[in-house]
């Protein structure tokens, strides 16, 4: 115990030595007023570049398999429902106007979707399709993931992990503790650190993305069903401490008391 809290000790003091504080996006109508610390050696402009590389390998894979869905229906709604949602991502941070969007569709059955930094958004057609969602449905996705990528949680997480093993070195040579020491250390960070900020970074995504939603003009309470679905799909969860991501009932309820915030918003934009 006496390990795991001099790392933390350790691992703050270099995230504030090491990091600047940043606010990545406005705080909206729900709130989201965090203050991020990003190590300023790891820039937004390297990340983006970074991941755009393999952003275009997966897709280089996909369409190599005849994976790759451009032309489809689905594909098409996909593209109809992302344009609304790219449209409102200024509101939140002014310079995502000059991200190189891109939407694609992966035909798979595989559950799933993301936005990666600099808005690169892969959608796969198991989730779209075994879960039957909804355009509205689709828009409180879509909304989570590019909260992430508005927030620049990647960066967040690798910055932090850069503090952390940069911690571990100093606590190794401090204590004298060995490897084996050092994983015990690492289960502990994990559990006590990155797993807690992880879900944090959910929860920002989650409210982000319904306001997101709700102004491009996609219904907000879609969020609700939607994770609904997904518990559903996804049978038995580990236990919240365990997960980077919130419980459902957990997500449903934050859900649910940050809606009429963003009814409003809804309302207004509604199609």
């Amino acid at each position: 115990m006496k390990r795991f809290f001099v790392v933390c000790s350790l691992s703050a003091a270099v995230l504030l030595s090491g990091c600047q504080a940043v606010d990545t996006t406005q705080s909206g109508a729900v709130g989201v007023q965090r203050k991020q610390y990003m190590f300023s050696a790891l820039s937004t402009e390297e990340i983006n570049r970074s991941y755009a590389q393999m952003y275009r390998e997966t897709l280089q894979e996909a369409r190599g398999k005849g994976k790759l869905d451009t032309s489809s229906a689905q594909a098409r709604r996909l593209q109809a429902v992302a344009q609304r949602l790219i449209a409102q991502a200024p509101y939140f941070r002014e310079d995502a106007r000059n991200w190189q969007w891109e939407v694609n569709l992966i035909d798979s059955p595989e559950i799933n979707a993301n936005c990666g930094p600099g808005g690169k958004i892969i959608f796969y057609s198991g989730l779209i399709n075994k879960l039957k969602l909804t355009d509205a449905e689709i828009a409180a996705v879509m909304g989570h993931e590019i909260a992430h990528a508005l927030r620049e949680h990647s960066r967040e997480q690798m910055s932090r992990a850069y503090g952390i093993e940069l911690a571990k070195t100093g606590v190794g040579a401090l204590l004298g503790v060995g490897e084996e020491g050092l994983a015990l250390v690492d289960v502990a960070v994990n559990y006590g650190m990155m797993l807690p900020n992880s879900r944090s970074a959910e929860i920002e995504a989650d409210l982000l993305g319904i306001e997101l939603a709700a102004r491009a003009g996609y219904d907000p309470e879609a969020a609700i069903t939607l994770w609904q679905k997904m518990e559903q799909a996804g049978g038995g969860a580990p236990p919240q401490f365990m997960s980077t991501h919130p419980a459902s009932a957990t997500r449903i309820q934050n859900l649910k008391n940050a809606i009429p915030r963003v009814q409003p918003i809804y309302q207004k934009n509604r199609r």
